[in-house]
């Protein structure tokens, strides 16, 4: 009898589903004013600032935890990604943070301590 899944092997699963193939996907703004859509900025502030450091890391936090595959690759920037890793890993959730990780080189621990 196969056993029942976790909830975070659930959310994994799901977060996994909506990753860009490689990182150079993400191709959205690096500078400027972001409007993210209701389905994704549902709570709060919906504009975002890319050129305002918490701004930027409130908008990746939300487009990282809400969005799906056509989210991610239009709203966050590769190089924008890899450079917040280091401290928006530490507020994104457990199971994001080891999706990404475990799928994107560039993002592991090993690979941004040797940056």
């Amino acid at each position: 009898m196969a056993a029942t899944p976790s909830v975070s092997e659930l959310r994994r699963a799901k977060f996994a589903r909506r990753l860009p193939g490689e990182l150079s996907e993400l191709d959205g703004p690096a500078h400027g004013t972001v409007s993210l859509p209701l389905h994704l900025a549902w709570s709060g502030l919906t504009r975002f600032d890319l050129d305002q450091p918490r701004l930027r890391m409130s908008c990746y936090r939300i487009v990282l935890a809400e969005g799906q595959h056509d989210d991610l690759v239009r709203y966050l920037n590769h190089g924008v990604l890899i450079g917040l890793w280091p401290v928006l890993r530490t507020l994104i959730s457990q199971d994001i943070r080891d999706v990404w990780e475990n799928s994107f080189d560039e993002l592991a621990p090993d690979a941004q301590a040797a940056a």
